[in-house]
């Protein structure tokens, strides 16, 4: 069998770095930017005038859109020129006009997953850590060390503060001011942000059973819809509710928050 390695097709107006490294069937749009230590996987589209400035690692099949940057300088008064990265995962799609901002010492790297979709005019901070299969709508603001897991989604024009967590398969929606953690399998909204149920659209879309679906219910109403404070919740979801997974990370995510929980 012979194998035939698609082309890499750079624009004549493009500038990339002798220090890049450029993956087969590559495209570098016009006026697009490549700077030093950038890798660049297979089969990634670069649009025209985005820039990856530095130390940007994408895995194959990520496409970039116009204007985008990524790559660039925390916007942290504590960073000294460490070495710090961007990573982004396979098949992830940024579009137009995003800006992606490398890590600091904390964790040295700001990380998208695989198969993400961030929508134009999205920023992530320094230090961000975003799971898998995550949708970011048009606008949405990510401040520094802000980790969302897989699978949730945020709407446009979403502001979320420094050092939240968003659970899997949450819900937050437009305009949403979020200051404190999201836990996962919810909806979220507001300024200041409130919770609404859980995201049972997004949990039917993810195929979860039924019975995960009423157990989770079942946490929901005795952690949001009773008069048990936190601690008692529990207590009563581990003595109540069957030990699923999902139960089971709900828990786990109440426990070690940091920001505290939305009523």
């Amino acid at each position: 069998m012979t194998i035939v390695q698609a082309a890499t097709l750079v624009h004549a107006t493009a500038l990339v770095d002798p220090d890049a490294s450029l993956g087969d069937g590559v495209e570098v749009g016009p006026f697009a930017i490549i700077g030093p230590r950038v890798v660049v996987g297979d089969r990634c589209q670069i649009g025209p005038r985005a820039i990856l400035e530095q130390n940007v690692r994408l895995a194959a099949g990520v496409k970039v859109g116009a204007g985008s940057i990524l790559g660039g300088e925390p916007q942290d008064l504590k960073y000294r020129g460490e070495e710090t990265w961007v990573e982004i995962g396979p098949e992830t799609v940024i579009r137009e006009y995003s800006t992606i901002n490398r890590g600091t010492a904390a964790s040295g790297v700001t990380r998208v997953g695989s198969h993400c979709f961030l929508m134009s005019y999205v920023h992530l901070a320094h230090d961000c850590h975003v799971g898998d299969h995550v949708i970011i709508a048009n606008g949405t603001q990510l401040a520094g060390h802000v980790t969302v897991n897989s699978r949730a989604s945020l709407s446009g024009l979403v502001a979320v503060h420094q050092f939240v967590t968003i659970g899997s398969l949450a819900f937050v929606g437009g305009c949403s001011r979020v200051n404190q953690d999201i836990p996962p399998f919810v909806k979220a909204v507001g300024n200041p942000v409130e919770l609404y149920g859980l995201n049972s659209v997004g949990l039917q879309r993810a195929g979860m059973e039924e019975e995960t679906v009423r157990a989770l219910k079942r946490v929901y109403r005795l952690f949001f819809n009773s008069e048990l404070n936190i601690s008692q919740a529990a207590e009563r979801v581990r003595a109540e509710v069957a030990p699923l997974a999902e139960v089971t990370d709900f828990l786990e995510f109440i426990g070690r928050s940091n920001r505290g929980i939305p009523a």
